[in-house]
């Protein structure tokens, strides 16, 4: 048996992805997990909710303190989470 067209299987799993339209909802999955890994334990402690909609990412924070301290460094955090996802997720953060 010769094989004329044999394509990669990650290339074909991110073309399957993509032709379904699953491709944003997981990499915004991966993005949300990524949080505690990131920014540490004891962030992640003081966090309670996270979600996306329309490319921002809404965090709800249990500390003012941490609140006011991750805003100033919000531009940062978009760029290294969308790093760490590989694709451009998010373009905006809020803190709640």
């Amino acid at each position: 048996m010769k094989r004329n067209q044999a394509e990669q299987i990650g290339v074909l799993i991110r073309n399957y992805l993509r032709q379904e339209s699953l491709e944003s909802p997981l990499n915004e999955r991966r993005l949300i997990d990524a949080w505690p890994e990131l920014l540490g334990p004891v962030i992640a402690s003081y966090t309670r909710e996270l979600f996306i909609k329309n490319q921002t990412l809404y965090v709800h924070l249990t500390s003012a303190a941490l609140r006011q301290e991750l805003m100033m460094g919000r531009e940062l955090l978009v760029r290294n989470l969308n790093r760490h996802v590989g694709a451009q997720v998010i373009t905006n953060i809020v803190f709640r």
